[in-house]
């Protein structure tokens, strides 16, 4: 058998273990809503490799989209433009592109991940506070090699990906309408082009994909085995944890701060929460289902930001996640879903980020 063939098998193998598994019962999924979505989850993770993984060329890299509107996974946002770029540490790349509008670029390295795995952790980032910027809002940044004074990001030896950030504040979702123009380049590229495609190539391509499916399904911790999370992880349902920096968490903004709570709801019940958006940069709250991805943001109102949150007389805000349009404002579609996940996100905040208060209510009372 050719290595190709058995690299595809192995493949399908994978799809039907995480459709067994990672759609079961040992991953706590009942009924067939959730097996619907654990399979639509998977099937996003497959293109993801597909689209990402698959030729991945740390010597030419290019920028590929990480999550769309219909490829959603790991806590994405709809606010917010993702790339990723394969990268090597010991390599020197140039970074050009253009703010397009966005509120916060940044750019940050991924440990591992390389194979097509999960990141081990974030190895370094630069937001658009310590790179030049143009008056028409291009810039140019270097990635690795020797250190430079300004608009540089170092790399470690074990550097595997750069991921790049663009989150707009505006009423429309940028996920689904902004183009942001992004080129990198090696400054030591090889000689000549790579080798043409061959059985071993085609080989280590499919199992970059399925190292990718394994990787953010069955070879992660089921939910009765995950290890403690980060304290902005909340673990009481309706309840918000105080927002704070996560640190070198993997695929995580070391210059935000996050909240992370989760929605457990009746069929009459809604949950309030109150708060204040800080001074920051960009501030939103998004609606994930059970497998982080994002709800319905294009056609539903999901996740809230500054530009389409009403606030109070004081300057504070009310969100009411609920079922159904309570005829308030600030609806959070849960589309139905009893429980799940409001996400906050606060970058480059200034001072305190107050903390959030929730409280499940009855639906027929929110108007009064």
């Amino acid at each position: 058998m050719s290595e190709t063939r058995a690299a595809w098998a192995e493949l399908l193998a994978v799809l039907a273990e995480a459709g067994e598994r990672f759609a079961g019962e040992e991953w706590m999924v009942a009924g067939d809503r959730d097996v619907a979505e654990a399979h639509r989850t998977i099937a996003h993770i497959l293109q993801s490799g597909l689209v990402s993984h698959a030729e991945f060329d740390a010597e030419r890299p290019v920028w590929r989209r990480i999550v769309t509107p219909t490829r959603k996974f790991s806590g994405d946002n709809g606010d917010c433009v993702y790339f990723e770029a394969p990268i090597r540490g010991d390599r020197t790349y140039r970074v050009s592109g253009n703010l397009a509008g966005a509120v916060y670029t940044a750019f940050t390295v991924e440990v591992g991940g390389s194979d097509g795995a999960y990141t081990e952790r974030t190895g370094g980032v630069l937001n658009d506070t310590q790179f030049d910027i143009a008056a028409d809002g291009s810039y140019e940044i270097f990635v690795g090699g020797e250190p430079r004074q300004r608009n540089w990001l170092g790399l470690s030896a074990d550097a595997g990906r750069l991921i790049s950030r663009h989150y707009f504040e505006e009423v429309s979702p940028a996920a689904a309408e902004a183009h942001v123009p992004l080129a990198i380049s090696n400054l030591e590229p090889p000689d000549g082009p790579p080798p043409p495609w061959d059985d071993a190539g085609v080989a280590a391509s499919i199992g970059r994909v399925t190292t990718h499916v394994r990787s953010k399904t069955i070879d992660g911790p089921s939910p009765t085995k995950r290890p403690a999370p980060p304290d902005w992880v909340g673990q009481t349902p309706n309840e918000f944890p105080v927002p704070q920096a996560p640190g070198d968490f993997a695929l995580s903004a070391a210059d935000a701060h996050y909240s992370l709570g989760r929605w457990l709801l009746g069929p009459d019940e809604a949950l309030v929460v109150t708060g204040r958006w800080p001074e920051c940069r960009f501030a939103s709250a998004s609606a994930w289902n059970r497998f982080q991805q994002t709800l319905d943001y294009v056609n539903r109102p999901v996740s809230r930001n500054r530009a389409t949150t009403t606030l109070d007389a004081d300057g504070s805000f009310r969100m009411v996640v609920a079922h159904a349009d309570p005829g308030v404002p600030n609806w959070i579609d849960t589309e139905g879903h009893p429980f799940g996940t409001l996400f906050f996100r606060f970058f480059l905040p200034e001072g305190v980020v107050e903390p959030l208060v929730a409280e499940v209510i009855p639906f027929d009372q929110l108007r009064t």
